[in-house]
């Protein structure tokens, strides 16, 4: 609307906002006045929505064809995940104190996350029994309520026994009569909630002097890099991530080309 009454001023005359105004070389302008302005992918939203307005006109009979719709989307720039060195990430699973439960709690925390490579939204959702302590497997629902297995590290199993111990006198008078008790719970017994974990995350990135302003995503992206580092192979590590698409996964692969071309360059003859 402002970007219409900015038009008509600049053309003199009075405000025109009807929609049979709107044309292909108008909805043009306005996303190349954005351009530079906002990143590609809020670009791609705004012009989705343009899109869908006019898609609401044409079914509500209010409006012959939609101007938006051979318009291209933004071509997105290319995403590297912010990621971790091992030593960083060692820094930050030391951090926690281990003599409070608080600090029990936030260990676990860390340390599932960067054991399973979950999302801040799947750790959130586990409870106790999401997790079998023998075969070290856990049970995981993502996106869309798909199920996946995944398999969890020695360290984050002892991590999570400590902190289920030392909170076991909260847990029973909180879930008193409740159907599920989520695994990481807040100080009043309830389910610890995305923001909360991304918070504690956030904090001890800080207080170990991290570069970069860290995530449980972040997280998420040095379990992943770390594996490929490792050896593991793409298709397990989607696998892993819950990823419906291997293209999504390769992504992570630019992170690990750093390693690849420094074992290259040390190991071929013809590199130098």
């Amino acid at each position: 609307m402002e970007f219409l009454k900015e038009k008509e001023k600049e053309g003199g005359g009075a405000p025109s906002t009807g929609v049979e105004s709107i044309d292909f070389r108008l909805i043009r302008e306005f996303l190349g006045r954005l351009f530079g302005k906002y990143r590609r992918t809020t670009l791609s939203r705004k012009l989705s929505a343009v899109r869908s307005f006019f898609t609401f006109l044409e079914k509500k009979g209010l409006r012959k064809g939609n101007p938006a719709a051979d318009i291209s989307t933004p071509r997105q720039e290319k995403y590297i995940p912010n990621t971790l060195p091992v030593d960083e990430m060692f820094r930050l699973l030391d951090r926690p104190d281990r003599e409070k439960p608080l600090g029990l709690r936030d260990l676990a925390i860390l340390e599932v996350l960067y054991s399973c490579g979950i999302r801040v939204s799947e750790l959130a959702g586990l409870n106790p029994d999401s997790i079998d302590f023998e075969e070290r497997l856990v049970k995981v629902f993502g996106k869309g309520g798909k199920e996946r297995i995944v398999p969890i590290g020695k360290e984050a199993i002892h991590a999570v026994k400590a902190y289920l111990e030392s909170t076991a006198g909260i847990r029973r008078k909180a879930q008193a009569g409740r159907e599920t008790q989520p695994l990481f719970v807040n100080f009043r017994g309830g389910r610890l909630s995305t923001r909360s974990i991304g918070k504690i995350v956030k904090k001890y990135g800080k207080e170990v002097g991290l570069m970069t302003d860290i995530s449980p995503h972040d997280l998420r992206h040095t379990f992943a890099t770390h594996l490929l580092d490792g050896g593991a192979d793409l298709r397990s590590v989607q696998e892993l991530l819950g990823h419906a698409s291997l293209s999504t996964t390769q992504k992570y692969t630019h992170v690990s080309l750093d390693r690849l071309m420094e074992v290259y360059d040390k190991a071929h003859p013809r590199s130098k």
